[in-house]
Order: structure tokens, then sequence, then C-alpha cells
């Protein structure tokens, strides 16, 4: 049995035989994962994802998390359930962390999006949202707007990142804060789905993945922070506007947005760009240099934002 460093082999077989899944064939590391420790595992029954949840992932959130998972899995939005063991329960312990089984599902993550690709994301993206609607849980954005000055000031000297950023965050958060909308349609949304949280075979979405930083916010915040992430360059200065019309006509086929959200995009897209500039910043500056994570260079969404603080920044949320 092939065991990856920090799952003991002995916890592992104990925890797997509380299952219906067979026993343990071989436990490998993924190595995307950064936020948690993720594993392939595979036993006599299939494969399977083993989670560690690390320090960002409160424990008291993860039932929250379980139960999100399985309504989406039950309305037939294509989603990784979390496995209940022969007691009931989801959530369990393993070398000293919490630790959920989780279903697998094919596909692969994209670098790259095409128009296609884009389309389908934009559908999986408004088929969430239309399950989500009548979803009765709900969990506070801890990444959301009202947090993102205290994020900045725990970064600390914004301009060891890149010189004058501190100037350009203090502005963009006055603005935001004078400018956030309070009224537009709100359940729980999935706050991250950028391309490597979203499996697909070919054109076809195959998976909604890594539902952690989910929480209730606008659901239009979610359509910005799906156009920041899939629509732009990879370092941030080009909008490739075949990507940005598919994504949008993918989601207007399964909800249309209201003309207040709408007319809001721009800067909704605006506080998801300086959501991912400030906490890369974070993680920039408070990073460890020999961690395992690698760190991620915040520069890219601080092009996004200047892209969405421009006067045509509405024209990127037309649809085709």
């Amino acid at each position: 049995m092939a065991v990856y460093t920090g799952v003991d082999p002995d916890d592992l077989a104990a925890l797997v035989a509380r299952y219906d899944i067979g026993t343990v064939q071989s436990c490998k590391g993924i190595a995307e994962g950064v936020e948690n420790s993720n594993f392939l595992l595979e036993t006599t029954s299939g494969r399977f994802i083993l989670t560690l949840y690390e320090k960002r992932v409160k424990v008291e959130d993860l039932p929250f998390f379980v139960d999100l998972l399985a309504h989406l899995a039950a309305s037939g939005c294509a989603v990784p359930p979390m496995i209940r063991d022969r007691d009931g329960l989801a959530i369990q312990q393993i070398s000293d962390r919490a630790a959920c089984i989780i279903q697998f599902l094919p596909g692969i993550s994209l670098n790259r999006p095409t128009p296609g690709q884009c389309a389908s994301a934009g559908a999986a993206l408004g088929g969430m949202h239309s399950a989500l609607a009548d979803y009765s849980g709900g969990r506070e954005n801890s990444m959301g707007h009202r947090h993102w000055r205290a994020i900045a000031e725990a970064t600390g000297d914004l301009d060891a990142v890149r010189p004058g950023l501190a100037a350009i965050v203090a502005a963009e958060l006055d603005y935001l804060d004078a400018h956030w909308p309070t009224d537009l349609p709100a359940h729980v949304i999935h706050a991250d789905l950028f391309p490597d949280n979203v499996l697909m075979l070919g054109e076809r979405v195959t998976g909604l993945i890594d539902f952690y930083f989910a929480a209730t916010d606008f659901r239009a915040y979610d359509v910005a922070v799906t156009h920041a992430s899939w629509t732009f360059s990879a370092d941030g200065t080009r909008c490739d506007a075949a990507r940005a019309r598919a994504l949008m006509a993918g989601y207007a086929r399964e909800i249309a947005l209201t003309d207040a959200e709408q007319a809001a995009l721009p800067l909704l897209a605006r506080g998801a760009s300086l959501r991912f500039l400030l906490t890369r910043a974070h993680d920039w500056v408070h990073t460890p240099a020999d961690a395992l994570v690698t760190r991620k260079d915040p520069s890219p969404f601080l092009e996004r934002l200047r892209r969405y603080q421009a006067a045509d920044a509405g024209d990127l949320f037309a649809a085709a």
C-alpha cells in the first residue's frame, strides 16, 4: 500500500473500515491542494478523495459544507458529496485533523478555457444558483466585503508586495464602502469558482468542487468572481471578449439577472478583484519562504481591478 506522507497507514485503514467502500489499495497526495491536503484514495470499490482540513477551514463550519453538498447533489448538480460512514457520520478525524471522504468525480481542471467551456461553466453556475435559491442554510462570508479592510490591515506593508499598492487599496476600499449595494438577490454562493474548481470533459462540466469559501452573499457577486477568473489572460491585462460573452450567455440560459444586478456587475467585479488581490498579498507577505504552498502573485488581480474600473467595464458583461 502506497501512502502519502502525512497519513498514517494504520489510521487510514481504520478510517476506511468505517465505510462501505472496500479496503485501501493506495493513497497518494494531490499536488493541486493548497487550502487543504487532498489525497486520491483508491480502494477495492473505486476512487475517492480524502481531504484533511487545514487552518482556513473551521471545524465548526464542516456540517454546513456537508449539508450544502448533499443539497446540491440531490438537486442534480454535478458536485462531489461527502460520504457518510455506517453511523451516518461524514466528518472524521485522522492524523489529528478533521477529515472527510468525498466522492471522486471524473474530469480535469483547465488553465485556458475555450469560449465553449466558459459557456458550460456559466450554465453550471446558473444551475447551482437555481438549486440554492430555496436553500435554507447560510454562512457568513468571512472573505466578503465587510472583511476586506481587516484583511488589508492584517497583511501589513502592502508596498512591500508592490510599490504604491497601499494607496491603491486604500482608495478602492473607500470607494467600495461608499458604493457597495445592499439589496441585490442573495443566497449561498460558491464564491471561488475559478477554473481549477471546475472539472470538465471536453465542454461538459463533470464537477464543481472546493466549496470551502461558500457563504451567503449576492448571487451576482458569484457571477463577478467567475467572470474575473475565467475570462482574463493569465497576467490579468486582457479580458477575452469571446470567453466573457460565452460565460454570460451560459449563465443567462439558467438565470436572468435583474437590471439592478446587471448594472452592479462592474462594481462587484472590482470587489472580487480586490478580494483576491488582498488574500494573495496577505499570503505573499506571511507565507514562509520554505513553505510547501506556492504563493500566488497578487499582480494579475490588480490588473483586473484596473480593467473593471474603466468607464466601459459594463461592456465586459454582455451576453453573446
